[in-house]
């Protein structure tokens, strides 16, 4: 159903592009340390580099003659920081960060007005105590009692797990019917290891998106979609069904781990819609030595279409309130039901 694989050569070919443009952004910024000039240092390098004013419809002329009055040269460093984070938060993207001594700014919005659909209380009912589960890879998992499913937690995409890791984890599952892998509240990292998880789920090479790269200052200006894609692992693979549960804090790398395999036949998304969150980040410098991160590389699913503002799962579901008081995760919960359903299905076709 859905198609991916390893693309390092695209990955690494864009960042050593955008080290290269970020060099330029730091070059032909004014060095003069005023509010005034950090103000038009920001508003300018996200003017020419930000990637998705169009996609959302900003008009970011409109937003520097709104901000414009608001600066001074007489206003405190720390009144200056506000209100260029406030600026920042007008393009609703959490991969744009203000970055200074005193404080890292951060649009929380696209998680903060939505449910959490997840809890450390929950996870540890599900893993049970320390010598119930094991850890490896930066990942938690066990086999989950009663209807034997495989449960796979990966709480971020920091470090990358080895092929002798995932092979010997996957191999741990081996009488298990299917697996569960949670990745609600993983807020992403590195997306090589969001690839190389996603290519221990496929059993041949696919097409897994598309990444675009700016070419000139305009808003619109982007090369054609680049095609990434992800070839199987070398070690162990599942091809069983799977389930990825999903909440609004699965961001960034997490994301693209959901777009990679969402299309795929064996695989259903569950919970709530992912945060987004599919530029590519790359941090420039900024007047009084402050620096701004933001979304420089828009990537698209393997149909072309942008995931910035999240993926929807095939079965929603939430924990509500009088869940949380039960201990109970819904989430969990529905997807054991939806494949269990499922894998009843598949026997009465056998």
């Amino acid at each position: 159903m859905k198609r991916l694989v390893q693309h390092s050569t695209l990955f690494v070919q864009l960042l050593i592009i955008y080290s290269a443009c970020v060099s330029c952004i730091t070059d032909d910024l004014t060095t003069d340390a005023t509010p005034t000039a950090a103000f038009e240092a920001l508003w300018q390098t996200l003017d020419e580099h930000y990637c998705f004013f169009d996609y959302k419809n900003i008009d970011w002329q409109a937003v520097h003659d709104r901000y414009a009055p608001l600066v001074s040269d007489t206003m405190s460093r720390a009144a200056l920081f506000d209100t260029l984070s406030r600026m920042t938060y007008e393009l609703r993207d959490g991969h744009v960060n203000l970055i200074s001594g005193m404080n890292v700014s951060r649009y929380g919005a696209w998680f903060d007005d939505h449910p959490m659909n997840f809890s450390d209380s929950l996870l540890r009912k599900t893993l049970g105590r320390a010598e119930d589960y094991r850890y490896a890879g930066g990942m938690q998992y066990r086999i989950l009692a009663g209807d034997s499913i495989g449960y796979l937690r990966v709480g971020s995409f920091e470090t990358q797990p080895s092929v002798t890791a995932m092979s010997e984890m996957l191999m741990s599952f081996k009488d298990c019917p299917a697996l569960i892998i949670d990745i609600r509240s993983n807020g992403g990292g590195l997306l090589t290891a969001a690839e190389a998880l996603a290519s221990s789920f496929i059993k041949e090479r696919i097409l897994a998106g598309y990444m675009q790269y700016k070419t000139g200052r305009g808003h619109s200006a982007f090369s054609s979609p680049e095609p990434i894609y992800i070839a199987p692992s070398e070690g162990v693979k599942w091809v069983r069904p799977v389930a990825i549960l999903t909440n609004r804090r699965t961001y960034s790398a997490a994301n693209a781990f959901v777009m990679f395999l969402k299309e795929q036949e064996h695989v259903i998304l569950v919970g709530d819609d992912t945060g987004g969150g599919s530029g590519l980040p790359f941090t420039a410098e900024l007047p009084y030595g402050w620096g701004v991160r933001f979304s420089a590389s828009p990537m698209l699913d393997a149909r072309k279409q942008h995931t910035e503002w999240g993926i929807a799962p095939d079965i929603r579901a939430d924990i509500t309130s009088a869940d949380y008081q039960r201990s109970e995760d819904t989430i969990l919960k529905t997807a054991r039901i939806a494949i269990n359903r499922w894998l009843g299905q598949l026997v009465e076709k056998q």
